[in-house]
């Protein structure tokens, strides 16, 4: 467990790193400030892989999220080098988009729910394509916050923005999640006016989690029993393209691959998602897994997925791009040798390169009407 030693060295650590700038890189950012937070949270990477998941991390999932500053879903020292989420909120704004922060889009279990839209400075004369985000945090952590970073890019280019929350397992167990996620897309249909949004022209994309739903609003339109009741009823939740980044799908697969065997424990995140354990809730599984639903009129996906994944198996992205492609679905996979649960390797220059080609190519300006 961890104790009031640790817990007085967190605070210390966001008080002293108050003054960073955002944006800045490592070589940049004083390095004596952290390591004696970051060597403790090292005692949880039990495979030494130099970062932290969700999974190994031995705090509670609250703290994990506070830490994880540039919301990865792992904990590594470049977490520990960044000003806190709160901070970076109130920062500065690149001078060539605008951020609407917490705009309620809908109902959930009776709360507000809320996303950010990231929009261009200068509004276009005709309706522009959407990218929304769905975070990751084993459906039981993470914030929407890290999704501005992932959609700045893609606004540049003609698109608007949207990064979203939903209700975590702690709070609701699925199909609340897809409900959430559903009602947003409604929200961004019913408002594209507004927001100068071409309504037949959303993407959306997400990691670990988010994967899972981003891929799940691929597969699942029209399916009534997982639209919910959020609000915005009078509008489509379909999607126009996905981008999976290494979600889990098929869990009763998932939790009986060798080595992911602890995912069918009762403390797993996907027994917290479902209200039972995996093996036990064999309906809710299929239920939640967007295989169940593909079709020959999917949207077109791109999913990449580490090779050297020890939170999903890679069998999860194989499985449903095996599915799409048996549906005559326009499907990519990328297996990323040698990476991880997310890491630097999806951050190399050519995997950013080929999400924002494949978005350019199926809803954005080079899109084939």
């Amino acid at each position: 467990m961890y104790g009031m030693k640790f817990r007085v060295l967190i605070v210390l650590m966001f008080i002293g790193l108050q003054s960073n700038a955002f944006g800045q890189s490592e070589a940049s950012e004083p390095q004596n400030s952290t390591p004696a937070i970051f060597q403790r949270v090292q005692r949880d990477d039990r495979n030494r892989d130099g970062k932290v998941t969700r999974e190994e991390f031995q705090g509670p999932p609250r703290l994990f999220d506070r830490l994880d500053r540039n919301g990865d879903d792992e904990l590594t020292s470049k977490d520990f080098l960044m000003p806190t989420r709160r901070d970076r909120s109130a920062m500065k704004t690149p001078d060539d988009v605008q951020i609407r922060r917490d705009v309620v889009f809908g109902q959930g279990g009776g709360r507000d729910l809320k996303m950010h839209l990231v929009l261009p400075k200068q509004s276009a004369e005709k309706p522009q394509p959407c990218y929304v985000w769905i975070h990751g945090g084993g459906w039981m952590g993470g914030s929407k916050e890290g999704g501005v970073q992932q959609v700045v890019p893609i606004v540049r280019d003609g698109f608007v923005g949207a990064t979203i929350e939903y209700r975590l397992s702690g709070e609701a167990i699925f199909p609340a999640q897809i409900e959430d996620c559903k009602c947003a897309i409604r929200f961004l249909r019913a408002h594209a006016k507004e927001y100068n949004i071409d309504v037949d022209r959303i993407a959306v994309g997400g990691s670990s989690a988010g994967g899972h739903l981003a891929a799940l609003l691929g597969t699942s339109a029209g399916v009534t029993e997982l639209e919910g009741n959020g609000g915005w009823a009078d509008q489509r939740s379909d999607v126009q393209a996905v981008v999976d980044l290494y979600g889990p799908t098929d869990l009763i697969q998932f939790v009986q691959t060798p080595g992911y065997e602890s995912h069918a424990r009762p403390s797993s995140p996907e027994t917290r998602l479902l209200g039972g354990e995996v093996l036990k809730r064999l309906d809710a599984a299929k239920k939640a897994d967007p295989i169940s639903y593909v079709g020959p009129n999917d949207p077109p996906f791109l999913i990449l997925h580490g090779t050297n994944d020890r939170t999903v198996p890679p069998n999860q992205s194989e499985a449903i791009y095996k599915a799409l492609q048996a549906a005559g679905v326009d499907s990519q996979l990328q297996l990323l040798e040698g990476a991880g649960h997310g890491g630097p390797e999806f951050a190399q220059p050519e995997i950013r390169a080929m999400q924002r080609d494949f978005l350019l190519r199926t809803v954005g300006d080079k899109a084939t009407p």
